[in-house]
């Protein structure tokens, strides 16, 4: 499918199908304890961050980064046992869900709302795109309604995820004068103080920030009775286990726990175990990648320049409308977006050492078709749901073959298709 005919710096073009594939001042409410503050605060003291856990590479057979187009496989239509409607919510979350175009609910949100609106603990085993935010955000959003006291907090792996999941929230609660604060690291702490000490009912943030926070007394988690962690494997991945135990540690024993995560290492199910009261589990993983994605390969060779690759195909302006371009090291990232700037295409880039700003800007771009490539490490890889994305490239083949299977679905959403090509050697 991805034959070149004008192959830069080459003597011939290479075949990319897979036929060439290798054989093997509101006063009162809120977090802060601080005079005249709000629900969430408490005094400082020191600590660093847990040391992140380095991932171990996988050797994945890359012949699993190819479709089997000649499997025809039979769709299982999931057959919602609820309507929006149906669920015992206040009538005002009711119209905001109506609001938002929401009539039947995705499986995970219509095997667990019900469960959660109970108050029972939820564990549920499910990939991205699949509507866990709202899985969470409703019931938490109902108890807040019927009592202004309730508070929750909502742990998230990266800042992106944090700030989308902030969007729906501030979707769901227009007019009910319901706050919450987004609490993420690369952003000015300062701001985020300031927040807290308002009338605030949901802290919605990365690990290390929150973990930061609490240590200097601007949130107090004792009374806090929701709490939610969304991707919990992502953020073993990233080394943040202890950094999670100990913001759970400060929580009361009678919280109500959401645990969401797409697979259940040993770790994360150890952590279940402790903090979960018989949560009600939810498993909504029905393949490992969608069908809305075709998936092939790119072999390339020592002899081949890479990037003129990458170029041939990009310059295909009917095919590649929207990419996003994964890298493993965050200077690689930045080496690459440079380099296609310089060439003339519209890129930007993401990664850990880009400051909080220049990340939500390069992303906003991208969203709104400003840029029509991004180039990111595995930051982008969860929870992101960016519209329209045509093309997933993985210049470099990612960690581990769940990291692809992230990845690559941020392409293919909803009803749309989508193309993931890997750059083997």
């Amino acid at each position: 499918m991805y034959n070149n005919t004008k192959q830069k710096g080459l003597n011939r073009a290479p075949n990319y199908s897979s036929r060439n594939k290798p054989h093997s001042s509101r006063s009162g409410g809120g977090f802060s304890g601080r005079s005249g503050g709000s629900r969430f605060s408490s005094s400082r003291s020191g600590g660093s961050r847990s040391n992140k856990r380095k991932s171990s590479y996988e050797r994945i057979d890359v012949s699993r980064f190819i479709s089997k187009s000649t499997v025809v496989e039979k769709e299982e239509i999931y057959i919602p046992t609820h309507t929006f409607a149906d669920f015992k919510i206040d009538s005002r979350l009711k119209l905001a869900i109506a609001n938002k175009n929401y009539i039947y609910p995705s499986p995970i949100q219509d095997k667990s709302i019900s469960h959660a609106l109970d108050g029972r603990d939820i564990l549920g085993i499910a990939d991205t795109g699949t509507g866990k935010t709202a899985a969470f955000l409703i019931p938490i959003i109902n108890k807040i309604i019927n009592n202004r006291d309730e508070t929750a907090i909502i742990i998230a792996p990266t800042r992106e995820l944090a700030i989308q999941i902030e969007t729906e929230f501030n979707d769901f609660v227009r007019g009910m004068k319901i706050f919450g604060v987004v609490c993420v690291g690369g952003a000015p702490i300062s701001n985020q103080i300031r927040n807290l000490r308002r009338e605030c009912n949901v802290v919605i943030g990365t690990p290390g920030r929150l973990l930061d926070l609490v240590k200097r007394g601007e949130i107090n988690l004792s009374t806090t009775r929701s709490v939610v962690l969304d991707e919990a494997d992502r953020m073993l991945d990233m080394g943040f286990i202890n950094d999670i135990t100990f913001l759970l540690e400060k929580t009361p024993i009678d919280r109500q726990g959401f645990f969401f995560s797409a697979t259940l290492p040993k770790p994360i199910e150890k952590l279940i175990e402790r903090f979960a009261t018989d949560p009600v589990k939810v498993m909504v993983k029905t393949r490992e990648t969608s069908k809305n994605v075709e998936q092939d390969v790119i072999r390339v060779n020592r002899d081949m320049n890479k990037i003129d690759i990458l170029c041939d195909l990009l310059d295909k302006e009917n095919e590649f409308k929207k990419v996003l371009i994964f890298s493993e090291m965050k200077h690689s990232v930045e080496k690459l977006s440079v380099e296609l700037i310089k060439r003339g295409y519209k890129a930007g880039s993401i990664h850990g050492d880009k400051r909080h700003n220049d990340r939500q800007r390069t992303l906003l771009k991208f969203r709104n078709d400003e840029i029509n490539i991004m180039v990111a490490t595995d930051v982008a890889a969860r929870g992101l749901d960016i519209p329209d994305v045509t093309h997933v490239i993985n210049y470099e083949i990612p960690q581990t073959y769940d990291t692809y299977i992230h990845r690559i679905g941020r392409t293919g959403r909803a009803s749309h298709k989508g193309v993931a090509l890997t750059f083997v050697g």
